[in-house]
């Protein structure tokens, strides 16, 4: 049987987070910047603990007006204080359940900001290094902070999108198209399934690209999540393939 991991996006207000909990493995915690507080995060890393799911920061820009999801024109140094405000909020919260951090995953335009840009990837790896010597950092297979973590002999495990549509360099189909995000829970287990078994991707312009991935993102805000996530767990399991 082939082991997987799947993570989820929680923490961001949907509050469907006790549904998602038991078809995944890990999840990545909105941890202040797009969304979150204390409270947020408290009874989110409670839900992971019930559901025996890996526990992982998710910070972003300091941009909740946008959820994350735009470039923010803010300075290095700025970006370190959120960032380093966030995970220590995040790490406050962990050691009142005596628990520890599994991975950090950065969210939205920050985490496709450092897949492509070395000087933003290097400031991203320079501000979390302390927080990961003993966990890993989620990124995107032949990007540039994969690049600059290896440099830094930080773990990192390769993560893919289960239910976003990729264009032929490997960055994800922009949210303002029309064909972005993929809700039909068949499609997104045809798009995993070739991943897993071929460790290629199929682009939006039907193109196989080589991609690698230790663990798959379903979107927490996906409208279709939890569907998605029945479905698709279902079906790999008669593949042998297992959510863990």
């Amino acid at each position: 049987m082939k082991v997987i991991d799947f993570n989820c996006d929680v923490g961001e207000g949907v509050e469907n987070e006790h549904l998602l909990m038991s078809y995944i493995s890990s999840c990545n915690i909105a941890c202040g910047g797009h969304f979150g507080d204390e409270k947020s995060i408290d009874e989110t890393i409670q839900l992971a603990i019930e559901n025996k799911v890996k526990i992982g920061a998710h910070p972003s820009f300091p941009d909740k007006k946008n959820f994350g999801r735009k470039i923010m024109n803010i300075s290095d140094e700025d970006l370190k204080k959120s960032i380093v405000f966030q995970l220590d909020l995040f790490q406050k919260c962990l050691e009142k359940k005596n628990e520890k951090l599994h991975h950090i995953k950065a969210h939205g335009a920050l985490y496709h900001l450092i897949a492509k840009d070395k000087k933003a990837a290097t400031v991203f790896v320079n501000t979390i290094k302390k927080y990961v010597e003993k966990a890993y950092l989620y990124v995107p297979y032949n990007s540039e902070i994969e690049k600059v973590a290896i440099e830094n002999n930080i773990n990192i495990k390769y993560e893919a999108f289960a239910d976003r549509n990729y264009k032929n360099d490997l960055s994800l189909v922009s949210r303002t198209e029309s064909n972005a995000v993929i809700s039909n829970p068949t499609k997104v287990y045809e798009h995993v399934l070739n991943m897993i078994q071929n460790d290629r991707v199929k682009t939006v312009s039907n193109s196989l690209i080589k991609i690698k991935a230790d663990t798959f993102c379903i979107h927490g805000d996906n409208q279709n999540a939890l569907e998605i996530l029945q479905e698709v767990t279902a079906l790999l399991k008669t593949q042998n393939i297992q959510i863990a």
